[in-house]
């Protein structure tokens, strides 16, 4: 008969691939479920939900790892924040915008008057010859106490109206039915 050859050092080898490929995949379910939690966390304030999307991927490994990677939102919320941030700081620079409160003509901020419509907009220190806001009857920059605070428009008396020329009357043309008058000098004497 003959002699099989000894396995034994195969079997053993066969043993030590199969243990290493089951701890890999062992640590690749535990880094999936890690992660899963990680981004659940990240994405989602509700803990339902973070427990659920964990529970996916602890049942059904992979294919609940794809499952959760379908239904998680598409957002994280640090991403939801700094967009919203953004949103609302275009919304502050719309709202900081300087327009002039009467006709809405841009300005510039240390105008003093509206160059469309005259509308007084700031006033100058007394001192200090800073420009100031039209409520503020004391100066922050030197201290000074103002006048008492003038609000609205500045007072400017309108322009003379355009000069009318005399109206001329258009010249009267005689009729060709009406005979002309003759000059005294043309006419016949009576007598």
């Amino acid at each position: 008969m003959p002699q099989l050859p000894d396995l034994t050092g195969f079997a053993s080898a066969l043993q030590f691939v199969v243990a290493c490929i089951g701890a890999y995949l062992f640590a690749l379910w535990i880094a999936m479920i890690v992660w899963t939690w990680r981004d659940a966390r990240a994405r989602s304030r509700d803990i339902f939900t973070q427990g659920l999307s964990l529970a996916l991927v602890v049942i059904f490994n992979l294919p609940g790892l794809l499952l959760y990677m379908i239904l998680r939102p598409r957002e994280t919320l640090a991403e939801k924040y700094e967009r919203e941030l953004a949103g609302e700081a275009m919304l502050q620079d719309i709202e900081e915008r300087q327009v002039c409160p009467v006709c809405h003509h841009k300005i510039a901020r240390d105008f003093l008057v509206c160059p469309n419509c005259h509308t007084k907009l700031h006033k100058k220190c007394d001192h200090c010859e800073r420009v100031l806001n039209l409520k503020w009857n004391v100066c922050p920059y030197c201290g000074e106490t103002q006048g008492t605070p003038v609000v609205g428009r500045t007072v400017t008396t309108p322009p003379p109206p355009p000069a009318r020329l005399p109206r001329r009357e258009a010249p009267t043309l005689p009729s060709p039915e009406t005979p002309k008058p003759l000059p005294p000098s043309a006419q016949p004497a009576e007598g």
